[in-house]
């Protein structure tokens, strides 16, 4: 992660593959399979789109606000068919969108970005921080980031521990072949959103 523009386009690629397997999930399975994949399918086409580098993709400045009703409205559904974790996500969603309005709203950030639309993620002060580029004051409420990074860190080693296969090392190849089903792909999928939301979290 040499540039801001290489970390944008990673998070892009990880947040859009992902998307892409979770939206394939959402016709097939379980009826809670179904509905965790769409919201997932959700999460990560909106953390793709909002990874997307300035300097490719300027972002309208309205986009905050779409992000905000989208996921207000993602984590209300979330809350009534009690997905915490869902709901958080969307929530977290909500959170940076509304910490990029408010970098929008500082004088001269724009040209001090040197980039166009939501200078809070994309601009010097955005990803550059994850390479310590940035030494502006972070964008949004440090308590609340920080209580979300704890959050993201330990939801990404707890499921990444029940990741690991059940049966002993000695275990016969068919119970390789079970942990490799939808479900298991499914849940790290969950895995790398984390990461993605861990990483757009630090850009903030």
């Amino acid at each position: 992660m040499h540039t801001p523009s290489l970390v944008g386009w990673l998070l892009v690629l990880l947040c859009a593959a992902t998307g892409g397997y979770c939206l394939s999930r959402t016709r097939t399975g379980p009826p809670e399979q179904r509905a965790t994949a769409r919201g997932e399918a959700l999460m990560a086409s909106g953390m793709a789109v909002m990874a997307l580098p300035a300097s490719a993709v300027a972002p309208p400045a309205w986009s905050p606000w779409v992000y905000t009703a989208v996921f207000g409205a993602s984590a209300l559904w979330a809350l009534v068919r009690r997905h915490l974790h869902h709901a958080v996500g969307a929530l977290a969603m909500v959170y940076m969108a509304l910490a990029m309005v408010g970098m929008q709203d500082m004088p001269g950030m724009h040209a001090a970005s040197g980039t166009a639309g939501m200078p809070g993620m994309h601009g010097a002060h955005g990803m550059a921080g994850m390479t310590g580029g940035s030494h502006g004051a972070p964008a949004g409420i440090p308590l609340l980031t920080g209580l979300l990074l704890v959050y993201y860190t330990v939801y990404v080693l707890a499921a990444g521990i029940r990741l690991a296969p059940a049966g002993a090392p000695g275990a016969a190849a068919g119970t390789s072949v079970a942990c490799a089903g939808p479900p298991v792909v499914l849940r790290a999928c969950q895995v790398a959103m984390g990461l993605g939301m861990l990483a757009m979290l630090l850009a903030l």
